[in-house]
């Protein structure tokens, strides 16, 4: 490396104007990143395997912090920015609804990265001229949290659903933010948006996907973040029983609730593609991959062919064969010409009494007022760390079943 790209802590200040002028000559390390860091108070981002294990060595995901409800005055006055990372297992799914909400004109979004080697202080801007956020002009995604409350001391997490006009997180709840945007954006979505949260029908989407949540959407953390050999069996083993549940209920259903496609569905989706093209590979010794689950992966393929799923698909990309074995099949995945591979033969739609329909349209006459509902609170967000620990978290029903077959239709 050139002495020109060789930054220290001791004379970064007197780079200042390289910085400001497009970051010419510059690379973001972890020098920059401390500099930074003095200059605007930024604390260093906690780390999950530390500070998010319970007594038993089990990995305990942290609660989301800014859980407030949106309404639709909020919704309708404020700016708001939707700060994601497409590795983010989380991220992927406030984009993916919002595109199909039609929402992409109210709704601004940006792909935060990680910064310098160590990532000490987190998500940030190191692409961008000066290093910050051309829209807020942070350099931390962590500064929305502080200005939005001074003495937070979590990790800031994407997606951070975040008001502009203020500088501050208005929701960092993975577990909810979709719900938020189907709700209280209702009377600024396109004309023509699916109903991807029906409103008689929001306690069984809730309750299915808090269930989602641990067994599925939480799974390549639980068995990721633990250093504990019978932690790691059993969450493993959950994960599969889990995935069989899923296998049996998409065999007679074309999405998770019936002929339509619903919000869970898009939580569901994010997950399962990436287990088969990242962390199959990287959790450790598997079962199954997803495409030997016959429904699922007929399931995945379908989703993966319409746009808004596709284009927040986070595909591997490795330019060059890599040394170790877990990197080569991760190569090997990446030479795939992904939409031959993930093709969808069209056998599903047998499984639908409107096969030509994707979505749920809205019921006749129904307003933005009827539409919303104060968006429930989830589970695992309790601020208690033993109920968020307590994994077996039973629906009324059995998730292998759908509650809602043939109950939701089209007029």
């Amino acid at each position: 490396m050139s002495e020109e790209k060789v930054i220290v802590s001791c004379d970064i200040s007197a780079h200042r104007k390289k910085v400001e002028n497009k970051n010419e000559g510059l690379v973001y390390d972890d020098n920059i990143a401390e500099y930074f860091a003095r200059e605007v108070g930024a604390k260093p981002r906690g780390r999950e395997t530390i500070s998010e294990q319970d007594e038993r060595g089990a990995f305990v995901r942290q609660p989301n912090y800014f859980i407030e409800n949106i309404t639709p005055e909020y919704a309708k006055n404020a700016k708001f920015r939707i700060y994601w990372s497409p590795g983010c297992n989380w991220s992927n799914r406030p984009v993916i609804a919002r595109d199909l909400l039609g929402l992409q004109d109210v709704i601004s979004d940006y792909k935060v990265s990680h910064t310098g080697q160590t990532n000490k202080y987190g998500w940030g801007f190191p692409e961008e001229p000066g290093f910050k956020d051309p829209v807020t002009g942070v350099y931390f995604l962590s500064q929305f949290y502080l200005n939005a409350d001074k003495d937070y001391t979590g990790r800031a997490t994407t997606p951070t659903f975040v008001d502009v006009n203020a500088k501050k997180a208005a929701n960092n709840d993975y577990h909810r933010l979709t719900n938020h945007l189907e709700v209280a954006f209702r009377a600024l979505q396109s004309k023509d948006a699916p109903d991807l949260y029906p409103v008689k029908y929001r306690k069984e989407i809730d309750d299915f996907n808090d269930w989602l949540f641990p067994h599925v959407n939480n799974g390549h953390y639980r068995q990721s973040f633990t250093f504990v050999p019978e932690i790691y069996d059993e969450s493993q083993e959950d994960f599969h029983k889990a995935l069989e549940k899923l296998d049996e209920r998409l065999a007679t259903n074309r999405f998770l609730f019936g002929d339509y496609i619903l919000d869970s569905d898009i939580r569901a989706y994010v997950t399962l593609i990436k287990w088969e093209t990242d962390f199959y590979v990287k959790v450790g010794p598997q079962k199954k991959r997803i495409s030997e689950y016959k429904n699922i992966w007929g399931y995945v393929k379908e989703l993966y062919n319409i746009p808004a799923f596709k284009k927040y698909t986070n595909l591997p990309k490795t330019d060059e064969k890599l040394k170790g074995p877990f990197d080569n099949y991760l190569y090997k995945i990446s030479k795939r010409n992904f939409d031959e591979w993930l093709k969808t033969d069209g056998s599903r739609t047998k499984l639908s009494s409107d096969p030509n329909n994707l979505f749920l349209r809205h019921p006749e006459g129904e307003t933005a007022e009827d539409y919303y509902t104060v968006v429930s609170k989830s589970k695992w967000n309790n601020k208690d760390q033993a109920s968020r620990a307590d994994w077996d978290y039973k629906l009324p029903i059995d998730p292998s079943i759908n509650p809602l077959k043939g109950l939701l239709k089209n007029n």
